[in-house]
């Protein structure tokens, strides 16, 4: 909530980054036609921008659209393949596609009845009345009708919520009630029917997410299946390898390295122990699960033992010519050699990843850390040219967050030179570029330097 008020009153609301953000926001609000407004929003200006493919697919996987959120995924992932997000998106669309209408091999065509569908497709493209249900929604409310497998199923999917939908039928049931009016005008039955109406919605969202019977038989197979995967590998490994890979990041990003380290190590053990015709691309895997261990040990502070893994990440991408996951290598190498002050072998590092550095944000992200650690050598030279080089990029894709950046880190260069005029116009522009951002620190900082 604190979230939300910030972005309402946000002075630069319509910036790109600042609009999928605050759609995050009402995503977790549950307010999905929100969160695709703004996800929408921050693609008018720049239609490959990877954030907001990435937030408006989100938006419609929990509007329940899987399969427009499934074309999203995937443009996203065309666009940045090497993001992790957009792999894991095309799958859980995919799953949830499954779950609502079954495999497609479950499904046979015949060739016969009326096929004057397939010439109205001009009709459907400028939309549907808003009256008119799509025959698929019309079938699943029609198996949705109230019977005690169903109403056991909502149960279960909508946990303590039930009680408050068993009320609100309660309610409606109350002829007097129903009449009255709330103080805007609004009826009591709209009300209540809308309440409904959104818990069902709900029901239906979960349970296509992953039904019943799998939560279940997840539970039974917890406590067997790492012993058992070892050895025997799981129908689908690709399916199970991308289910733990989301969550040995989720638990990353929630802070808790422990948990994440573990998870990766016992998968590790697991695809290890199989074959590379259960998994074709068993070295891209492995290399991607020694990535994960080293970024929980950087988390963890263990430097030695993430630097063994990322060198590992590094040896098998090279191994198997895989650019997107040598980049991800040498940038993870470079991040803990600057870490622990190696600063030359940070260098070399980045400087190999130059050629792979996909997209402006990488780079001009990549030049700043490389100018950063030639500051710290005191070869001003070259850290001033890295610096421009990674101003020139961020002018380009126009972030004014590492405008600020490598605005710093040439007024810094420029200073040591005795270029005091080229260094005071660059704090300058610095000091500008932090008061848009309105980031304090920084314009703190800057202040007491000039």
């Amino acid at each position: 909530r604190h979230s939300w008020f910030l972005f309402q009153s946000c002075l630069w609301s319509y910036d790109k980054n600042c609009l999928v953000a605050r759609s995050k926001c009402y995503v977790k609000m549950g307010d999905s036609g929100n969160a695709l407004r703004d996800a929408e929003a921050s693609l008018k200006e720049d239609k490959e921008f990877f954030k907001g493919l990435y937030q408006k697919a989100e938006a419609l996987y929990t509007m329940g659209d899987f399969e427009f959120a499934l074309v999203f995924y995937h443009r996203g992932h065309k666009l940045r393949p090497e993001l992790q997000e957009f792999r894991l998106g095309i799958q859980k669309a995919q799953e949830a596609i499954d779950n609502s209408v079954g495999s497609p091999s479950s499904v046979k065509l015949e060739n016969k009845g009326d096929l004057s569908f397939f010439h109205k497709a001009d009709e459907v493209k400028k939309g549907r009345p808003k009256g008119l249900i799509h025959p698929l929604r019309r079938e699943m409310r029609q198996q949705n009708q109230k019977t005690p497998k169903s109403e056991k199923t909502a149960k279960q999917l909508l946990g303590e919520l039930y009680s408050d939908k068993e009320y609100l039928e309660k309610l409606l049931k109350d002829e007097d009630l129903v009449k009255g009016k709330m103080r805007d005008g609004e009826r009591l039955q709209d009300l209540i029917l809308n309440c409904i109406t959104y818990l069902d919605t709900r029901t239906e969202f979960w349970r296509q997410q992953k039904p019943i019977y799998a939560r279940e038989r997840d539970r039974k197979l917890m406590q067997q299946k790492w012993n058992k995967t070892r050895q025997n590998p799981p129908s689908d490994p690709t399916r199970f390898v991308l289910k733990s890979l989301e969550e040995i990041d989720a638990a990353l990003t929630a802070g808790n390295a422990e948990s994440s380290l573990k998870k990766a190590r016992e998968v590790l053990k697991s695809v290890q122990c199989w074959s590379e015709e259960v998994v074709p691309n068993k070295k891209e895997v492995l290399g991607n699960l020694h990535s994960c261990i080293g970024n929980a040990l950087i988390d963890l502070g263990k430097m030695d033992r993430a630097l063994d893994n990322h060198l590992k990440d590094l040896d098998l991408a090279r191994q198997c010519k895989l650019p997107e996951a040598k980049s991800r290598a040498l940038d993870n190498v470079g991040r803990v050699y600057a870490r622990i002050g190696k600063f030359p072998q940070a260098i070399d590092a980045w400087e190999e990843k130059i050629p792979l550095a996909s997209g402006g944000l990488e780079r001009t992200w990549l030049f700043h850390e490389i100018g950063r650690c030639y500051l710290e050598l005191k070869r001003h030279t070259e850290a001033r040219d890295y610096g421009v080089r990674s101003l020139a990029v961020a002018d380009e894709i126009a972030d004014e967050k590492w405008q600020l950046n490598a605005c710093v880190l040439v007024a810094q260069s420029e200073m040591k030179l005795g270029n005091i005029k080229s260094s005071v116009a660059h704090f300058e522009r610095a000091l500008d570029r932090a008061k848009v951002l309105q980031d304090d620190p920084a314009r703190d900082a800057i202040q007491k330097v000039t």
